[in-house]
């Protein structure tokens, strides 16, 4: 019987080579020789091998002890049902490449030409799913490298995500601390807004104190012009004075004149009573007259005792203008130092809020950082996931005509099992009758 499908054949030595390259060679010693001629169970063994390695078939223990338990004598059918079973699964798997007119002699005493066709046939369709299996290997590759990239970046995303948690437990920390520098800031706002109004205050106390140092100062002046014109008055009295004083002495000097000349005329006559009474009436005259200067002199006694004491009241307005003075320079000292404490606070104030504004601008920054560099890998991720997607359902277009031949793979096997059913009958009645 021809067979249907149509495949180089090839020589023994390649047979041989191909064997051993692909590990289904019966034993490591196989030359081409045992090919052109071959040992009976030669093509059994290297079909089970290539079931074995190539098409995932392991023998079902519990299938076979439930075969041989419907035969009689079952340790003498082991090795009848081992070949029954490689046979069937070789058959399903060679017509499902076209492979169609195997039979049990094959198995058990082939001849050469069949076993080079038999071999020829698997060789080339190890060489065909070689093929295949190259061609899909870069996509399994770049799938592989895609699948390497996801998963870095879903650790990256993972580090991220804690280093994110990790910030966030650090500003949840910090949180504290951040109040407390907001509320030493407000108390150094507050005590700022308490110096300002006390300096306010002190420049309204300064103001009034110059005010107070203006009117003293122009009492002063009115006092000093005061002043100089009782001086002017006292000189222009003085002056007057003088003058009495030099006409007083003029007077004294004629009395005694006139007395020596009295008490030298006392003896003369009363002719001259008339003389002193005129002399009498002058004296009168010059007394009054010295009584009233005597009175001004009093008065300007009085007016320069005044002038004394407004000089020692000017003496003590000066004391307490220099008081005064001393007591405005001490505040005017006081308020310089308030302002510097205010400076010095204004500027603990500014580098409190720019370490502050530091901070939360670093803050923002690093979130700002986190979220866009998490965004940036979630959606590298989404479209390397996307990629893979579209690679996958690439492999498994590619997989479909397999996934076919493995399905009518399947469904020779279910037609195997019903077969292998029929043999150990068919043994079991073989053996009856040979008995």
């Amino acid at each position: 019987m021809a067979s249907s499908y149509s495949f180089p054949l090839f020589e023994p030595a390649e047979i041989e080579a191909a064997l051993h390259s692909y590990g289904i060679a019966p034993s490591t010693s196989l030359c081409a020789e045992d090919i052109v001629h071959p040992q009976p169970g030669f093509v059994a063994e290297v079909l089970y091998l290539f079931l074995l390695n190539f098409v995932g078939d392991e023998p079902d223990e519990q299938l076979q002890f439930q075969a041989l338990q419907v035969l009689d004598n079952p340790e003498h059918h082991m090795r009848a049902l081992r070949l029954s079973r490689i046979y069937k699964r070789a058959n399903a798997f060679l017509q499902s490449i076209q492979f169609r007119d195997l039979n049990l002699r094959d198995l058990l005493r082939a001849d050469g030409p069949r076993v080079v066709l038999i071999l020829s046939a698997l060789i080339n369709f190890l060489l065909f799913r070689r093929e295949k299996l190259a061609l899909l290997e870069p996509i399994v590759q770049e799938y592989g490298a895609l699948d390497k990239r996801q998963r870095e970046l879903r650790a990256k995303i993972d580090e991220l995500s804690k280093a994110k948690e990790d910030h966030l437990l650090k500003e949840q920390v910090e949180a504290p601390m951040v109040q407390q520098l907001e509320k030493e800031v407000n108390a150094l706002k507050q005590r700022l807004h308490d110096y300002n109004r006390e300096q306010l205050s002190l420049r309204h106390a300064s103001k009034a104190l110059d005010e107070k140092r203006g009117d003293t100062a122009e009492g002063i002046n009115q006092a000093d012009f005061e002043l100089v014109k009782v001086m002017q008055e006292k000189e222009k009295l003085s002056a007057k004075i003088v003058l009495p004083l030099k006409s007083f002495r003029r007077n004294l000097e004629e009395k005694k004149a006139v007395r020596d000349e009295l008490k030298n005329l006392e003896k003369m006559a009363m002719q001259n009573v008339q003389e002193k009474t005129d002399t009498l009436e002058m004296y009168t005259k010059v007394s009054e007259k010295l009584a009233k200067h005597l009175s001004k002199i009093s008065a300007v006694l009085d007016k320069s005792a005044a002038a004394k004491a407004s000089e020692k009241d000017v003496k003590a307005h000066k004391e307490k203008i220099s008081d005064q003075n001393l007591e405005i320079k001490a505040l005017h000292n006081k308020a310089a130092e308030w302002e510097m404490k205010v400076l010095e606070n204004e500027a603990k104030l500014k580098a409190k809020e720019k370490e502050r504004d530091q901070r939360v601008g670093e803050n923002k920054g690093k979130m700002t950082a986190l979220k866009s560099e998490g965004s940036e890998l979630c959606s590298q991720a989404d479209s390397v996931a996307e990629a893979g997607r579209k690679k996958i359902e690439e492999i498994y277009g590619k997989y479909d005509q397999v996934c076919e031949a493995t399905k009518m793979y399947m469904d020779g096997m279910d037609q195997s099992f019903d077969e292998t059913d029929e043999d150990a009958v068919m043994l079991n009645t073989i053996a009856q009758s040979g008995a």
